[in-house]
């Protein structure tokens, strides 16, 4: 018998994004977002508050990356979601992450997380109900010893998924079916 809990952030795994821009001084914002996911196939839509540096940032530079974070990084990352940028002038630094400028979009790249989406903003949405930056993905980099065949392999990847139940952050690492396959027995 299901009982009712004491939660409306019900929805798990959540992803634990990296929402990387520049300040306007030049210096590298980071943010852990994970209300996060793709609107289409080549557009990204983040929920975030728009007090965000981060989102100040996004509109004025046009750009942001979005990392996903490993299980290697699960200190920075969380740093990075409990730390502010208004508040905080030397976050980046403080996180002892090293960052390098996209070569196609205005917005660093943090080599430490080993896939970066590089993202042109697009537009915001406003409304009750929250405030949306959509971006356009111009490219995804990921580091070699994440692929096969060129494919990002999620086993090797160690990618972390946030829990809104206990606050926690998960490994997800092994696969368990074949989309658009596995189904087919039930089909008649």
């Amino acid at each position: 018998m299901k009982k009712k809990i004491p939660t409306t952030e019900a929805i798990f795994p959540m992803p634990v994004l990296m929402i990387a821009t520049y300040n306007e001084d030049g210096s590298v914002d980071v943010m852990n977002a994970a209300w996060g996911t793709m609107l289409q196939r080549n557009q990204v839509l983040l929920n975030l508050s728009e007090s965000h540096k981060t989102v100040k940032n996004i509109k004025e530079r046009n750009a942001f990356t979005i990392s996903i974070a490993d299980s290697h990084h699960v200190k920075e990352a969380d740093y990075f979601g409990m730390v502010s940028g208004n508040n905080e002038k030397d976050k980046f630094k403080n996180s002892g992450l090293t960052a390098i400028k996209s070569e196609r979009v205005d917005a660093p790249i943090i080599e430490e997380f080993p896939i970066c989406i590089e993202c042109e903003y697009l537009t915001s949405q406003k409304d009750t109900y929250g405030y949306g930056v959509i971006g356009k993905v111009i490219n995804v980099l990921a580091e070699e010893n994440v692929l096969t065949e060129n494919q990002i392999d999620i086993t090797k990847l160690e990618a972390i998924a946030f829990d809104p139940y206990t606050h926690g952050y998960y490994k997800v690492e092994e696969r368990v079916g074949n989309a658009f396959h596995d189904g087919l027995e039930l089909k008649k």
